[in-house]
């Protein structure tokens, strides 16, 4: 069960990469369109358009690589005081309660507005270049289908630890900066 849960963590982990990629992008054409704006006096006029896009592509490519990375926002005042055992008993029955159907969702509709825009070659609206927009609503159900799979595999850790009372340990890709800062205190209170 470890080498699939693993599994779906890396390909997680490396679309979130991967579309991290877009921040980069994001910030240079953002740079880009302050230049030509108020330097030359020539906006762009896809720079509005492909701003909006990116971020959107980023936020929703992302969100699987951050449950794969165990770092969405958790309220968690009683619930770190629980054992591994009854703490992923509570995370299974949540992901069943609510991110599952909501992930369905998500998957489900976004199909039907991606199919819809497709077959109407959807435009924006509000942009005068009229940039195509169907790529982008396509993420939609990606990123649903992408959330699934990580959920499946946040239940099949959610079941070992039920079974061992110990959490698997996560593929690491990025550290916090407080974990970082940890770190460097503890290697300056052994010197």
């Amino acid at each position: 069960m470890t080498p699939i849960i693993h599994a779906i963590e890396g390909l997680s982990i490396w679309i979130g990469r991967a579309f991290g990629w877009c921040i980069l992008i994001l910030t240079l054409s953002i740079v880009y369109e302050v230049f030509v704006r108020y330097v030359l006096n020539a906006p762009t006029l896809w720079a509005f358009d492909m701003s909006i896009q990116m971020y959107g592509a980023l936020f929703l490519m992302a969100g699987p690589y951050a449950l794969a990375q165990d770092t969405h926002v958790r309220a968690d005042v009683l619930y770190r005081f629980l054992e591994p055992r009854w703490q992923a008993q509570l995370d299974l029955v949540l992901y069943f309660l609510f991110f599952f159907p909501g992930m369905f969702a998500l998957v489900w509709f976004g199909w039907e507005i991606a199919m819809d825009s497709w077959r109407y070659k959807e435009v924006s609206w509000n942009s005068p270049a009229r940039i195509q927009i169907y790529y982008f609503k396509t993420l939609i159900p990606v990123a649903g289908g992408l959330f699934i799979l990580q959920g499946i595999a946040e239940c099949m850790r959610c079941y070992l630890a039920i079974k061992t009372n110990i959490w698997l340990p996560r593929l690491k890709d990025a550290q916090k900066t407080e974990d970082l800062l940890k770190g460097q205190a503890i290697v300056l209170e052994i010197k």
